[in-house]
């Protein structure tokens, strides 16, 4: 494995850790807390490095289905960090308890990608 490519591995790694312990520590905590805030953007600062250097790598973004879902999943972390964000701002109780659920699909959207991905390597 070249340098660059341990350092893509790396970054998605920690994407994997960050944004696995925002999800799950939220669901099993049952309410949304700043600090899942903080893993959520971590886990998709990470993800964006990583799939960067692998697109770096690979010559470019490839519309495989490996690519079209690796997007797909950058844009609903996205989408759910701006949404968690927007929903702690705001401090409805009834949201925070329940974000869970949408926290949970867009982890597991994630994984195809990095599933997939981890396949490639």
């Amino acid at each position: 494995m070249t340098p660059a490519t341990r350092t893509g591995v790396l970054f998605m790694v920690a994407a994997l850790a960050f944004y696995t312990t925002g999800v799950w520590s939220e669901r099993l905590s049952a309410r949304l807390k700043p600090w899942h805030l903080a893993m959520f953007w971590l886990g998709l600062a990470s993800d964006s490095i990583g799939t960067d250097r692998m697109r770096q790598l690979a010559g470019g973004l490839r519309m495989s289905p490996h690519g079209v879902t690796g997007v797909t999943a950058l844009a609903l972390m996205l989408g759910h960090a701006v949404w968690a964000t927007a929903v702690v701002a705001r401090g409805n109780e009834r949201a925070l308890r329940t974000f869970h659920r949408v926290s949970l699909v867009v982890w597991i959207a994630w994984l195809v990608p990095f599933v997939s991905g981890a396949l490639l390597v």
